[in-house]
């Protein structure tokens, strides 16, 4: 499910490819100025904790007669590196889209399917920002108006790096915002463990998990009119069909659950087989994907049931 910018209120809500309109804010100029100063704080105590750890390693290297001008260069290149491009990278990879900045903001960055995004994505957003936006080591001041004017006039409040790495910014105070995770509803545990999930694709499995988990931020009715195409998707490629008393969302999220389960065991059945050949490896016995049920929020039953 791609995600873009309605056009008749840029940037403020999202609509997804099915032009089902999704409740999401998007983060515009004031919040992102707000948190990259936060950031900027950040990232001068950093620079001085470097500048400090540069300077010890300068007095024990001269003292061996180790340290020259060229190596002082290729030190401060290094410190400008881990802060100007390091930081932003590892803090969006680690906290899933966020900076302290960010998360001080209630701000997230998600690729423009929505999903989280990865090292790829952090590190072009913030190798973008570091020789364009800021500091900007290219043409300061022309790539300073053409970020900010892309983030003021553009579609969805991108600024270049987002343009780059495929990325967009959301208000998001909460993780738990991110919905609930599917997980097997119990009278359909029997059910599932005999369905036929070889026509079921891995984008039509991600699409079902992302309305799963984000379908309060909905409205209806095109929450039930896309839960709806979803579980006739999935119905047409797996058997047997679904319970006639079944929910729409207990349908979808035993689907998708069973999935995982079966995807585990896969995984476990792999490391037992690694161990036998490599003794050296784990054993079978890792940590389980799927988690304990949850009952669905009174806001995400589609309505009505899914059709048969």
């Amino acid at each position: 499910m791609s995600i873009a910018t309605a056009p008749e209120s840029p940037g403020d809500r999202l609509v997804s490819g099915e032009a089902v309109e999704l409740d999401v804010r998007v983060a515009r100029l004031g919040s992102r100025v707000l948190a990259l100063i936060i950031d900027a704080f950040g990232q001068v105590a950093l620079f001085m904790f470097l500048v400090v750890l540069a300077a010890l390693f300068r007095l024990v290297s001269s003292a061996a007669g180790l340290f020259d001008d060229g190596l002082g260069q290729a030190v401060f290149t290094v410190i400008l590196a881990t802060v100007t491009l390091g930081y932003p990278a590892f803090f969006e990879t680690v906290l899933r889209g966020r900076t302290p900045g960010k998360a001080a903001m209630g701000l997230r960055v998600v690729r423009d399917d929505g999903g989280p995004v990865r090292f790829r994505h952090a590190f072009t957003r913030a190798l973008v920002g570091m020789t364009l936006e800021w500091p900007g080591l290219l043409l300061p001041v022309v790539t300073w108006v053409a970020s900010l004017g892309t983030m003021l006039v553009g579609r969805g409040g991108k600024r270049l790096g987002d343009w780059a790495a495929g990325t967009i910014v959301i208000h998001e105070r909460t993780p738990a915002s991110w919905g609930w995770v599917p997980a097997m509803p119990p009278p359909l545990r029997g059910w599932a463990a005999r369905l036929d999930l070889t026509g079921l694709d891995d984008s039509l499995a991600l699409a079902v998990r992302h309305f799963l988990a984000r379908n309060r931020e909905i409205t209806e009715p095109s929450r039930t009119a896309l839960g709806r195409a979803l579980a006739r998707e999935v119905a047409m490629c797996t058997t047997p069909p679904p319970p006639p008393e079944a929910p729409g969302w207990a349908y979808l999220a035993a689907v998708i659950a069973e999935r995982n389960r079966r995807a585990s065991v896969q995984l476990v059945k792999a490391r037992a087989a690694s161990a036998s050949v490599w003794p050296g490896l784990p054993a079978a016995g890792g940590p389980q994907l799927v988690g304990p049920f949850e009952p669905a929020p009174a806001s995400h039953p589609l309505r009505p049931a899914v059709p048969r």
